[in-house]
């Protein structure tokens, strides 16, 4: 990978990473998603989703099985809480992949609430790079049944 690659990806510039398609596949068995809040017309994962255009902060989510790969801009704050209050809703569920981020403020005020946490062992390959992401990924999941702490496990990244 060149300079100006690598310059790009440890920068801000690049804040959409496209999920990979087995990595989806594996969590899409367990949870049957419907909405992908965070999606292109050319990424979207779920038959339902909201584009950039739409701003899906701003929409309901409620009674969806959720899979939210948002931005990992400086707004991915806003994000997890929209995924933590949607995740408080009756039959509603939000699994989220995000930088695994443990010393920010969005981890200890929403992903510290979440009912599942999710360490993915090793680096994710995303949209169709040949090279791992320069940084580690978790997933959290939000379903309004916390209990004060929550589970925390590990998942493979292939």
């Amino acid at each position: 990978m060149d300079k100006s690659a690598l310059k790009t990806i440890f920068s801000s510039k690049v804040d959409t990473w496209a999920t990979p398609q087995a990595f989806f596949d594996k969590l899409n068995q367990t949870y049957t998603f419907t909405l992908d809040p965070c999606a292109s017309a050319k990424n979207a994962k779920c038959a339902s989703y909201y584009t950039k255009e739409d701003n899906s902060l701003y929409k309901d989510w409620g009674g969806h099985s959720v899979f939210m790969n948002p931005p990992y801009g400086r707004g991915i704050g806003e994000w997890l809480k929209k995924a933590y209050e949607e995740g408080q809703k009756e039959n509603t569920s939000v699994v989220c992949l995000i930088p695994s981020r443990t010393d920010t403020k969005y981890f200890h005020n929403y992903c510290m609430k979440s009912d599942l946490l999710y360490f993915v062992k090793g680096r994710l390959k995303f949209g169709d790079s040949k090279n791992s992401a320069p940084f580690p990924s978790m997933i959290v999941v939000f379903n309004g049944a916390n209990s004060g702490m929550p589970f925390v496990g590990t998942i493979g990244a292939a």
